[in-house]
């Protein structure tokens, strides 16, 4: 899928509850992200995120789940993945394009590039083992604090230049206000939105979910 598809996958990221999982699939998200990076806030353990997943019933067939790892050895996260359920593994760290080729389809690794050149030396790192996964690659602002989750906008030309060549996540500093604008400029396949939809670290705001969720999915509308 190419820059100016349009978007329909929005995920959210950061999940540590059932009543916030709840929140997100009953506005219409496509992907739930939960946190296997123990320093992180949002860090949930593969039986917290098995017991989330259950009890979403019936509606657990709507979305695809989603766990991010940072530098986890592969045997780490295929145990996580098959302990807690998960369909997706999304890679956010440095991990290696033959550890992305062995999770196969259900891999997708991080791009943080602060320009051009970087992140077209990543792509070139990554293009084969990422080939034909959807999504292939997540763009996201540069590490800070955290490897993601921070709150920083990303550099949208740059995320752009990725989009053109890759199915990606835009991630990095998205809320509800500028996600519109976000999705105009860059033309990914899809968002991810974690600290910009919270009430505090690991507790989303059900308000700002579901008008996040609205304003991707309406985005037809005349930007705000």
């Amino acid at each position: 899928m190419r820059a100016g598809s349009r978007v329909t996958i929005v995920k959210i990221c950061g999940i540590t509850n059932l009543a916030d999982a709840r929140a997100a699939v009953e506005a219409g998200a496509d992907l739930l992200g939960f946190v296997f990076f123990p320093p992180s806030p949002r860090y949930v353990t593969p039986e917290q995120t098995r017991a989330v997943l259950d009890a979403l019933g019936e509606s657990r067939k709507t979305i695809r789940a989603v766990g991010v790892f940072v530098n986890a050895p592969l045997e780490e996260v295929n145990n996580i993945l098959e302990a807690a359920g998960l369909d997706l593994a999304q890679l956010h760290g440095k991990e290696t394009p033959e550890m992305v080729r062995a999770l196969g389809p259900r891999a997708y690794k991080s791009i943080q590039a602060q320009d051009l050149d970087t992140a077209h030396m990543l792509m070139a790192h990554y293009r084969e083992a990422v080939n034909g996964n959807m999504p292939a690659l997540i763009a996201d602002a540069p590490p800070a604090q955290l490897p993601g989750g921070n709150g920083i906008v990303a550099d949208w030309s740059v995320a752009r230049a990725v989009a053109n060549e890759f199915p990606i996540l835009l991630a990095g500093g998205l809320n509800p206000e500028n996600v519109r604008e976000a999705i105009a400029r860059v033309a990914p396949y899809g968002v991810d939105v974690s600290s910009g939809v919270e009430r505090a670290p690991g507790i989303k705001d059900h308000d700002k979910v579901r008008e996040f969720v609205e304003r991707v999915k309406s985005r037809g509308l005349k930007n705000e």
